[in-house]
């Protein structure tokens, strides 16, 4: 079935991003479709038992009014809010995600969107069910699902089913009883080493940092309580205390007039590897830890790997395990979205294999919008989390809403 006229908007993708922007466009009255599952790789691409490494004040989506917050479910749902000296459970977090799916955007369509290609006066969009139709502006909003980073070296044992990325578990309990490689130094290595240990499995964490992060605990509850002489001399922020976390969060739209090697530097490193202040207990003294080790080689024996790991000071160990769990993060590269036609690839200008975006999220290609993580690289670290979604979803729908009327 082909829709003859074009929709003026349509966003892809119903996690906090797409939710967020697709709310805010509602909100302006501004006809659109939505697909996508909700929540999608929240459910399917995190292991059930972890926590959001960010804070609950710093893990709301963003609506226009601002009454959709993560304490507004919890009200709803009859219980105390908590305060910020409590992660938040990856359930309870799906669980808000979807009440707020059916309040700010009823009309998601829970259908896949095949393809994405040029037109002469607007998108042409293809779905998994055979509809095709046309949107004169398209938001890109899918998420990390294109966008593990599986090193190289691995890629042998990946097709033999002794190594995996950290995205493509949602149970580690299937790993009970065996010997498990944890490669990062990040909250997603950590946290999944916990919970293997946990699961009963042996897992050894590999990271190449010189020490293994972690978090300190918030001074008090609630941000509010702090000392004025602290926020003064370490302004909160959704990132954190400090003038340079308060930064990155309060200016985003100044990051993207940085060269791009200062960007794509700073995204890097910022909130670099380390684990949350919650989860130290949970690893040390309980998961054994080789820091300062590089991956040098991995090789299958007798159906299980062999890893060389070069040591900070020299020579090389050996570390044998069943499985390999690669928590090694992800890296934006359009090309891996499957759902854009060649001719959108080849127009996109990019920083790396990330899109160059304008002021208003709008890449090179007129009409083409990305959110989330693919916009990292021009508004920074803050689009890396939940406490992003107001700031994009506001600028992307102050331009579409613009063009519309």
């Amino acid at each position: 079935m082909t829709t003859a006229e074009a929709v003026p908007v349509t966003v892809i993708g119903a996690g906090p991003y797409g939710l967020a922007t697709a709310a805010h466009l509602r909100g302006s009255r501004v006809p659109l479709r939505v697909f996508g599952e909700p929540m999608e790789s929240w459910r399917d691409r995190m292991p059930a038992g972890m926590y959001l490494k960010s804070t609950p004040s710093a893990s709301s989506i963003s609506d226009p009014a601002g009454v959709h917050r993560l304490d507004d479910f919890r009200t709803a749902d009859g219980r105390v809010t908590g305060g910020d000296l409590y992660p938040v459970p990856i359930d309870e977090f799906i669980r808000y995600g979807l009440w707020f799916q059916e309040r700010c955007v009823p009309a998601l369509e829970r259908t896949t969107v095949r393809r994405i290609d040029a037109g002469r006066t607007a998108f042409r969009i293809a779905l998994a069910d055979g509809e095709e139709f046309t949107s004169r502006q398209v938001v890109l909003a899918t998420g990390l699902g294109a966008y593990p980073y599986l090193p190289r070296e691995l890629a042998p044992l990946a097709e033999a089913g002794l190594a995996s990325h950290s995205s493509e578990h949602q149970d580690l309990t299937r790993f009970a009883g065996r010997r498990v490689a944890v490669l990062g130094a990040g909250q997603s290595a950590l946290e999944s080493a916990a919970l293997l240990h946990e699961a009963g499995a042996e897992p050894t964490v590999v990271a190449r940092t010189d020490t293994v992060l972690f978090g300190t605990p918030p001074e008090t509850d609630r941000s509010t309580d702090r000392a004025l002489t602290v926020r003064v001399t370490k302004p909160g922020s959704p990132l954190g205390p400090g003038w340079s976390l308060f930064a990155f969060s309060r200016v985003p739209g100044a990051f993207r007039h940085l060269p791009d090697r200062t960007r794509l530097h700073f995204v890097r490193t910022v909130l670099g590897p380390s684990g949350a202040w919650w989860l130290r207990d949970r690893v040390e003294g309980r998961v054994p830890v080789l820091t300062g080790h590089r991956l040098g080689s991995a090789q299958e024996s007798a159906g299980r790997v062999r890893l060389a790991l070069h040591r900070p000071g020299g020579g090389t160990e050996l570390l044998d395990a069943d499985h390999v769990l690669a928590a090694t993060g992800y890296r934006v590269d359009v090309d891996r979205l499957g759902l854009l036609g060649p001719e959108l690839r080849r127009g996109l200008r990019r920083i790396e294999g990330a899109p160059r975006l304008d002021q208003t999220f709008q890449s090179s290609v007129p009409g083409l919008y990305f959110t989330g993580l693919a916009s990292a690289a021009t508004f920074g670290p803050l689009m890396r989390f939940v406490c992003g979604t107001g700031f994009a979803a506001q600028r992307i729908c102050a331009t579409v809403a613009g063009a519309v009327r």
